[in-house]
Formats: structure tokens, C-alpha cells, sequence
């Protein structure tokens, strides 16, 4: 046995260097969504096709809150209740939605859940970040650190553990879309 030996021949280090073989850690191509048939992590949690007449537009976004009020974040002036009445056959508010016309009158609509927390002590900004670990608690307002705390926040994160991240996004006037996870 030489001294010099090479754990890796010299034909097979070159090849993984230049890319031309997968890394041993690199899923196997036939476990690929479509190609063995495994299914992609669900997107949204209700689709369904609504015929809604006189609607304007070719798509549209929008959110539904708890109350049944529909906030229209990108589309048409006109009413979108025919679209959110059709999702609320499968689905309660809140959530938000996507709806495309596909032919006609006929829309195609995805709705996915979301939380909605009221949030009146909430400082000015239309995002708020809250990052709990054990060494610091971090609010951000719009990407910036301010000081102080939002309750219902860190009750929200909470629920998650003791170390956790709450993100809410302004809906409208004192509502929020949350998302929270443990850390």
C-alpha cells in the first residue's frame, strides 16, 4: 500500500467537482414531484369555480375577514361577494383568495385560511415582526427595531413554545394577518 494513496480516485474527485454526479446526499431524481407520483404540499386549502355575471376584470385578490367583509387587495371596484359566497361553500372566513376568469362569466377561485388578530395597541407600520428566544425579545416595525412590545402578539407566540416568531401584516385599521411558528 502506498503512502501517497488517494481515498478518491483522481477520474472521480474531478467529476464531482465539475458537477457532472449528484452528491450522495441528493434526493434520487425519480423521487421528484411527477416523476413518482408523490404529491406537492398542499397550496390552498378550497378551489372552486364560480359563475358570477357582470363581474369586471380578469382577476382579482382578495380577503375575506372573520365578519364576512370582503377587502379587495387587487382587481375590480365591483363586488367580488359571488366569488367569496362561492369559497364559503367549502371554506369559513377568514382567508384570503385568488380568483381568474376562465371563460365568460366562469371564475376560477383558490382560497387558502389565515389568522386574523385584532390588534388596537399595535404601533404604526403595515408589518410587525416579534422574535422571541432565550437571550432577547425583538420587536420590528416595517424592518426596523422600535422598543416596547405588542401583548397580543407575544400571547399569540406563546401558543408556539417559548421561543417563537410572529409575523402580522396589516389588513385594515387594527386587523392583522398572523403567522406564527415556533423557533
Amino acid at each position: 500500500m502506498s503512502l501517497f494513496r488517494r481515498k478518491e480516485p483522481l477520474h472521480e474527485r474531478l467529476a464531482r467537482e465539475g458537477g457532472l454526479v449528484e452528491p450522495d446526499d441528493a434526493p434520487a431524481p425519480w423521487r421528484e414531484v411527477g416523476v413518482h407520483g408523490m404529491e406537492r404540499p398542499r397550496e390552498w386549502d378550497a378551489t372552486v369555480a364560480a359563475e358570477v355575471p357582470g363581474l369586471e376584470g380578469d382577476a382579482a385578490t382578495f380577503v375575506v375577514l372573520p365578519d364576512g367583509s370582503v377587502l379587495v387587495e387587487e382587481g375590480p371596484d365591483s363586488s367580488l361577494q359571488g366569488l367569496a359566497d362561492a369559497v364559503e361553500q367549502e371554506l369559513r372566513p377568514p382567508y384570503r383568495a385568488r380568483a381568474a376568469r376562465q371563460d365568460g362569466d366562469l371564475w376560477a377561485v383558490q382560497a387558502k385560511r389565515i389568522e386574523v388578530l385584532a390588534l388596537p395597541a399595535a404601533p404604526n407600520g403595515d408589518t410587525l415582526d416579534l422574535t422571541q428566544t432565550a437571550e432577547e425579545r425583538v420587536l420590528r416595525v416595517d424592518g426596523e427595531r422600535v422598543f416596547g412590545t405588542v401583548p397580543e402578539l407575544e400571547a399569540r407566540g406563546e401558543r408556539e413554545g417559548r421561543d417563537y416568531t410572529v409575523h402580522a401584516e396589516r389588513l385594515d385599521g387594527d386587523l392583522f394577518e398572523i403567522t406564527a411558528s415556533p423557533l
